[in-house]
């Protein structure tokens, strides 16, 4: 039967992860929220493709470089005060971006966005930690990756609710009250105390470093489709990211409190995570960019009902990820179950390569439900095993590494496949060329002008909605679109195969009871008891006595004997009773 101070704490507990929840949620609706209205966004703006690029590109780089910055100064300042200033900065970004009035404006606030955005998600696993202990952590991470699923899902949706009802100004808005409430809640909820390090030191050369390393990666990545693998905008786009990264090892191998320590990688489970996180950001973010493309494109659907279709991959990821997250908190094995999340993920994007355009709806809903559930047994175990694992004073950074790498990973993953997707769809057109001239001339006999928009988008390498379309030209754009997805799907299978073999190789450590600030205090004291141990004086020893010899039976009489001998003891006087008893 639970106590009263039982239930006391677990309901303090609860308040306070409903404030994570809460902040979670505003960070993840106000991300994905633009997703379907972008295109009319930037327009309004008159804004170019290039900025359209850019508003995309930017919050993702920002968010993935200020991951671990975050992270590392978690482990050095007060967590609570750097979640709230992560969730000032996010809504206030996000109220300038619904003020802006030019694509460079929107530009600037969504880098803001990603800063603010890549606090919230760092810090509130970290918080998470110092609440919980990895043992009971398993039940609530479901939570976590429902408010992620339902995010990445409504957004979208709400998204175009706004636009098409209100204004697409309110796609940024719609965070501003979420992330008010949110600070009032953590503001009276969240409670913790958090040993400060002696000397706060801060890796100003990492973080620039690092930024220079990341920044120039993923703006190549995202655009090389553009510049081409061989040209010389990927030449010194990946020389200064290498240059940089070499220096970034080098600095952090020398500095006082590094930005991402490198003794982490000497940590099996650590670099084992972050292998397998590659795999699960190809899933999160590949699948995200080209399932909605293949229902737009390669069946028809207008964006909201594309949203709606990959609803059963939500679900996959929140079902299983509370069932196992329940299970693991009850069993205290959690092995069995990220094993089997690879195996899911292997089997998922295996299957979602082999999509066609005319593959039933019900059969890509099994497959992307698969694919969800393998994702949801992995994503929020693998962080648990890390912070199970890590030194309690470097839980912050080890964390944020784990959600740093799966970001460039998924980035880097998601623009291999838009490469393999390219040339896929390119060879494909080449090979339907006289279909495709055919299907256009019938068009231009009744409407000349749709017919040289759809020419016009084809030669440019685009791949046009096609919805609306005749069906003459719709049906072998769908044909080909989706071969070409299922092309770029085949680039996860090895990513996938990686991950499992990455799952298979970590160490099935038994999962903490502690939480983080329990184990510090616990190493504190722990270390103040061996200091007032070492400081005493040494007791004088008789090194006549070995070890063996003094765990012999005899050895404690021999003992009271030698010190009667020296008349600094007197031997107990046994009474003849005694003698009668133990002849008895």
């Amino acid at each position: 039967m639970t106590s009263p101070s039982e239930k006391k704490a677990t309901r303090q507990k609860l308040e306070a992860l409903s404030g994570l929840l809460l902040a979670m949620f505003c960070s993840m609706l106000s991300m994905t929220v633009v997703g379907s209205s972008m295109p009319i966004i930037v327009d309004d703006l008159g804004g170019t493709q290039t900025q359209y690029t850019w508003v995309i590109t930017m919050t993702l780089l920002t968010t993935a470089i200020s991951t671990p910055i975050w992270g590392k100064l978690a482990d050095l300042v007060n967590r609570k005060v750097l979640m709230l200033t992560a969730l000032v900065l996010f809504v206030l970004a996000s109220a300038g971006a619904g003020l802006s009035q030019s694509a460079e404006m929107l530009i600037f606030f969504r880098a803001l966005q990603g800063i603010g955005g890549g606090g919230l998600q760092a810090l509130s696993q970290v918080l998470m930690a110092d609440i919980l202990s990895p043992r009971e952590r398993g039940k609530y991470m479901g939570l976590f990756a429902g408010v992620m699923s339902i995010g990445t899902v409504g957004g979208p949706l709400l998204g175009g609710f706004l636009t098409d009802t209100i204004s697409w100004h309110w796609n940024f808005y719609v965070g501003v009250p979420l992330g008010i409430a949110a600070f009032i809640v953590l503001t009276k909820t969240l409670k913790i105390h958090q040993a400060k390090p002696e000397k706060v030191r801060i890796d100003y050369f990492g973080i620039v470093l690092l930024s220079v390393a990341a920044g120039f990666l993923l703006v190549w990545i995202s655009n090389v489709q553009t510049y081409g693998w061989a040209s010389w905008e990927t030449l010194y786009m990946v020389g200064i990211a290498v240059v940089a990264t070499v220096g970034f090892i080098i600095v952090e191998m020398k500095v006082a409190e590094p930005l991402i320590p490198m003794t982490l990688f000497r940590n099996k489970t650590f670099t084992l995570a972050v292998l397998a996180s590659i795999s699960i950001g190809v899933s999160m973010f590949g699948t995200a960019v080209y399932l909605a493309q293949y229902m737009q494109v390669s069946r028809g659907f207008g964006p909201t009902e594309a949203g709606l279709m990959t609803i059963p991959m939500a679900l996959g990821m929140m079902g299983a990820s509370v069932v196992i997250g329940q299970l693991v908190s009850r069993t205290g094995k959690w092995k069995r179950y990220v094993v089997t999340g690879g195996v899911l993920m292997v089997i998922g994007t295996s299957l979602l390569s082999t999509l066609q355009y005319d593959t039933s709806l019900v059969l890509a809903g099994v497959f992307m439900f698969v694919l969800g559930a393998g994702t949801g047994m992995t994503m929020q175990n693998l962080v648990l095993v890390v912070q199970n694992s890590t030194n309690p004073r470097e839980i912050g950074v080890a964390s944020s590494g784990v959600n740093f790498f799966r970001s460039v990973g998924g980035t880097v993953g998601v623009a291999v496949m838009g490469s393999v997707l390219a040339a896929s769809m390119t060879n494909l057109f080449d090979e339907r060329k006289a279909d495709i001239a055919n299907a256009i001339a019938q068009i231009a006999a009744t409407d000349p002008a749709a017919a040289k928009d759809i020419g016009d988008t084809l030669t440019s390498g685009g791949l046009p909605p096609t919805r609306g379309m005749p069906e003459s030209i719709a049906t072998i754009i769908e044909q080909v679109s989706a071969t070409s997805i299922s092309h770029a799907f085949l680039v996860g299978v090895p990513l996938a195969v990686l991950s499992l073999i990455a799952i298979c190789f970590l160490p099935n450590k038994s999962l903490n009871r502690k939480n983080t600030q329990e184990q510090l205090k616990a190493a504190q004291e722990k270390e103040a008891s061996s200091a007032v141990v070492s400081a005493a004086p040494a007791e004088t020893s008789d090194d006549a006595w070995d070890e063996a010899e003094r765990e012999h039976p005899g050895y404690s009489e021999a003992w009271d004997v030698a010190l009667a001998s020296t008349g600094a003891v007197r031997l107990p006087v046994r009474s003849e009773t005694e003698d009668d008893d133990d002849a008895r």
